[in-house]
C-alpha cells in the first residue's frame, strides 16, 4: 500500500493536491484496495458546489458502493471523464490517472485540518491495530 507524499488526506481515505488555488482530488491506494475492482465512478457536474466533507461521487466495486467526500471547500472545475469508460484506472493509478475531480478551492484555510502523508500512514497504522481496516 502506498502512501503518496505531498499530498493531504482524509480520514475516510480522500486524498487532495493542492495546485495554487485548485486541487486535484481522488481516493487513497489503500481505499482502492479495500473496495477491490472498481466497476463505476458516479462524478458531480463542472459548476457544482460543495462544502467540505460533502459526498461529491459514488464508486462501486464488485465488493461494496462507497460515498466519495470531497476534502476542501470548493467548486468542480473538472471531472475525470476517463473514468467513465476506465473505471480501473483507480485501481491501476489512484494518485494519477485515477483522480476523480478538479475543483476551484474556496476556503484553503480547511487545509490546515487535513492529515499530511506521515499522518495518515500514522492512521492507517492505528486503525490496522485496532482491527478496523
Amino acid at each position: 500500500m502506498k502512501v503518496e507524499q505531498g499530498l493531504l488526506y482524509l480520514e475516510s481515505h480522500e486524498w487532495v493536491r493542492l495546485e495554487g488555488d485548485e486541487a486535484v482530488v481522488g481516493i487513497s491506494d489503500f481505499a482502492q484496495e479495500e473496495l477491490n475492482d472498481v466497476v463505476y465512478v458516479e462524478l458531480p457536474e463542472v459548476g457544482d458546489t460543495f462544502a467540505k466533507g460533502d459526498v461529491f461521487g459514488t464508486v462501486e466495486s464488485v465488493k461494496a458502493a462507497s460515498d466519495v467526500y470531497l476534502p476542501l471547500s470548493g467548486e468542480v472545475i473538472a471531472v475525470n471523464k476517463e473514468l467513465e469508460d476506465s473505471p480501473q484506472l483507480v485501481n491501476e493509478d489512484p494518485y494519477g490517472k485515477g483522480w476523480f475531480v478538479r475543483i476551484k478551492v474556496s476556503n484553503p484555510e480547511e487545509a490546515k485540518t487535513l492529515l499530511d502523508a506521515d499522518g495518515y500512514a500514522k492512521f492507517l497504522a492505528e486503525e490496522a491495530k485496532k482491527g478496523g481496516h
